[in-house]
């Protein structure tokens, strides 16, 4: 393993052309600055961070790929598909028309179409890991839809992470042009029982009147602790549908913000989500619409059982400029056993004065009465029971854009469901 040192950021640093290297000299400034987040921050209430970035260390080699699972399986033949192991990337494939290729390459080829993706560093609102990210993170995927440009199919990117003791940092990067339209799913995972620390950063810029719709499935090992960082940018009469499925980690946290920035944007973020044993799913989400006539709406849904917790902060911000605005989120929770916990906590800043903006959350139990029904209908309660939870993640799972995800993604919910209370914590 490399240490986390200045010697080891330098090495990273030297890979990067010279108009890149502000973004690492201000994430290692940050990093080695910085203290570790606690629960008394206001971003982070509600979990303990049980991670010492201190004790890891880089891989200096990737591990093996994982095999295919049902998602790859689901997907068929996906217009492009790239594999990250330990924040390396070891496999690129795309078809004609779509250029995906490693980072490290894109860099070295023509640094100009990647340039907007690199800030000053780390920003005000991020924390330690998002430093991290920046100072020793070295490699990731491009993917790039040029101008009026159509995918022929989905984009499939294999984030994985194999190495104990290890802190992989995988970056993607995706860049929309003026016009196109595409497809993209990410598939974090990680072998069961190795325990490690993942902090994946996803950059996505949408042109003017291009359309991407992104499918996330998050089935991190059961050792593995994730904090990733997500930034979507949308120009005049762009549209993202943003989803995400929840299923894995002791912990993962997912740190999503997303700036409508011309007028006509649209953005919509679906979620459904499973805590079992003692895990920690955490979102932190932030629509900020800074231009006039924009849309918005957070719909996501999770349950918890055994010991599990799931934390949700939406943050809708309307600035000044953000007239006309239309702008709503809802987050459901359904807690299945008596020592789960679920926190949501919606927000508003509304700076306009003519907007439309609402949001609206649940934290609850499995409903009596519909229980009842169901029973009289000749149910008895544990089918009833499952048939309440499968029906809670019917309406959510139908919106997400990748229609040959929606069965695997089912089984995948239920099987937690039924699991609960059958497999001793970690």
């Amino acid at each position: 393993m490399l240490p986390l040192t200045e010697q080891n950021y330098q090495r990273v640093a030297a890979t990067l052309p010279d108009w890149a290297r502000p973004s690492a000299a201000a994430g290692y400034e940050a990093f080695t600055s910085l203290p570790m987040p606690d629960s008394r921050q206001e971003e982070w209430r509600y979990v303990e961070v049980e991670t010492d970035l201190d004790a890891l260390g880089l891989a200096e080699a990737p591990g093996t790929p994982l095999p295919d699972d049902e998602v790859a399986a689901a997907l068929g033949a996906p217009a492009g598909r790239a594999v990250s192991v330990d924040g390396r990337t070891v496999a690129v494939e795309a078809a004609d028309g779509v250029r995906l290729t490693s980072l490290a390459a894109a860099l070295a080829a023509d640094g100009e179409v990647v340039r907007r993706l690199f800030r000053s560093g780390p920003g005000p609102r991020l924390d330690r890991f998002a430093a991290a990210h920046h100072a020793f993170g070295g490699d990731g995927v491009l993917l790039h839809l040029a101008a009026g440009q159509r995918s022929p199919g989905p984009v499939l990117m294999e984030v994985q992470a194999t190495r104990p003791g290890s802190l992989a940092l995988p970056r993607l990067s995706v860049i929309v042009e003026d016009g196109a339209e595409g497809s993209l799913v990410i598939h974090y995972r990680s072998p069961d029982g190795v325990a490690l620390v993942a902090v994946p950063q996803v950059e996505v810029v949408v042109g003017s009147n291009a359309r991407l719709d992104i499918t996330m499935v998050q089935r991190w090992g059961d050792a593995t602790r994730a904090y990733a960082h997500q930034t979507v940018s949308l120009a005049r009469d762009a549209s993202v549908v943003l989803a995400e499925a929840g299923l894995g980690g002791a912990s993962a946290r997912l740190h999503l913000g997303v700036d409508l920035e011309g007028p006509g944007a649209d953005a919509q973020v679906l979620g459904a989500y499973f805590g079992h044993r003692r895990q920690t799913l955490d979102y932190r989400y932030r629509m900020g619409h800074r231009a006039p006539h924009t849309t918005s709406a957070m719909y996501l849904k999770g349950a918890v059982g055994d010991a599990a917790r799931s934390v949700f902060t939406g943050l809708i911000r309307i600035e000044p400029e953000g007239q006309n605005s239309d702008a709503i989120q809802t987050n459901k929770n359904l807690v299945l056993s008596e020592g789960a916990e679920a926190h949501s906590v919606p927000n508003l800043e509304i700076l306009a004065n003519e907007v439309r903006c609402g949001h609206g959350s649940t934290v609850s139990p499995l409903d009596e009465e519909q229980r009842y029904y169901l029973m009289s209908r000749g149910l008895d309660p544990a089918r009833a029971d499952r048939l309440q939870v499968k029906g809670f993640f019917e309406d959510v799972l139908a919106r997400f854009p990748q229609a040959g995800l929606e069965p695997p993604l089912r089984r995948a919910l239920m099987a937690r469901y039924e699991g609960l209370g059958r497999e001793e914590a970690p």
